[in-house]
């Protein structure tokens, strides 16, 4: 939990945007490293989606859990929710999809083990990680051929 204070927000009161994916990425960062027991960073955040605007003095919560695990990388779904400090129900106003990359001493990429799926809810949220997984590894060749395609 944080509480968010003046100088997290704009002019109109409200939180930037960077605020919350710099918590994003903290607790996206925690996550992956408990599971991977290893120094993790950050590879790609993917669809961010800001639900309603957080006001100074609320407090944000912030709830994660790993939803895809590859060979090195991991997929984290963190969901921001913001109640009134003086008491209220929360309410959703941000969720992310992050990736995170194990890395050993050389910050080169090691392996991770494999995430143990219990329910049915997590099997299908393990299969839609994989297909975003496998959405931005094409984004990714794609990007890289355009590239090698206007260098030439």
């Amino acid at each position: 939990m944080r509480l968010t204070i003046p100088t997290d927000a704009n002019f109109m009161g409200n939180v930037f945007g960077g605020q919350l994916l710099a918590e994003v990425d903290r607790v996206a960062y925690i996550t992956a490293t408990r599971h991977s027991k290893s120094n993790c960073v950050t590879a790609s955040f993917d669809r961010v989606d800001f639900l309603a605007p957080v006001h100074v003095g609320e407090v944000v919560d912030l709830d994660s859990r790993l939803t895809y695990v590859g060979r090195t990388s991991m997929e984290v779904w963190v969901q921001i929710r913001a109640e009134p400090l003086e008491g209220g129900a929360p309410h959703p106003v941000a969720e992310a999809y992050v990736t995170m990359v194990a890395v050993g001493p050389n910050n080169e990429p090691i392996p991770v083990p494999r995430l143990t799926l219990t329910t049915d809810e997590e099997r299908r949220r393990f299969e839609e990680g994989r297909q975003r997984t496998e959405l931005r590894r094409r984004a990714r060749s794609r990007a890289v051929e355009k590239e090698e395609h206007h260098a030439v």
